[in-house]
């Protein structure tokens, strides 16, 4: 899949491109600017070495704005982490992410994609319900840091049954 660069409205090209190791100090400073609970770098260093992962993302006038990892889980893709650094939010750039994402998997069999977002995070309700998740339950104390609560969110897969 070749995945191709687009006009920013605010000048530059956007590029959804793949990770690569050498964007990991990056996205780590990324991760560590967005979350309360930020993955460390190693994380980011195994999921990249994976071979079922994807992991991709968005480039702004060739600096990184977003990423976006996912791995499959048995035959469920897992989104396990989107962050947006916050000069390039409402920039639609989660969405293209997302975009990326599911144009990748729908090329695989599975049986759909699930993730967990925190209950507070009605932006990210709200981005994941316009790509057709629906909330199938909730997962009590989920986050360490102040014990909130995880909504989990489920999508079907819409490609053709093998």
């Amino acid at each position: 899949m070749t995945l191709q660069a687009v006009p920013d409205e605010r000048g530059g090209a956007r590029l959804v491109r793949p990770m690569q190791f050498t964007d990991l100090e990056t996205v780590a400073a990324i991760e560590r600017r967005t979350f309360t609970l930020p993955w460390s770098p190693a994380v980011f260093t195994g999921q990249l070495a994976r071979e079922t992962g994807i992991e991709l993302v968005c480039e702004v006038g060739r600096r990184i704005a977003g990423y976006v990892v996912a791995d499959m889980f048995v035959d469920v893709w897992h989104l396990m982490n989107i962050a947006v650094d916050e000069p390039y939010r409402r920039r639609h750039i989660a969405a293209e992410l997302l975009e990326a994402y599911f144009a990748i998997t729908e090329l695989r069999g599975h049986r759909g994609h699930t993730l967990e977002v925190r209950v507070s995070n009605t932006p990210g309700t709200e981005l994941y319900r316009s790509f057709g998740f629906i909330a199938t339950g909730v997962r009590p104390g989920y986050y360490s840091d102040d014990r909130e609560d995880a909504l989990i969110m489920w999508k079907d897969w819409e490609g053709e049954s093998a």
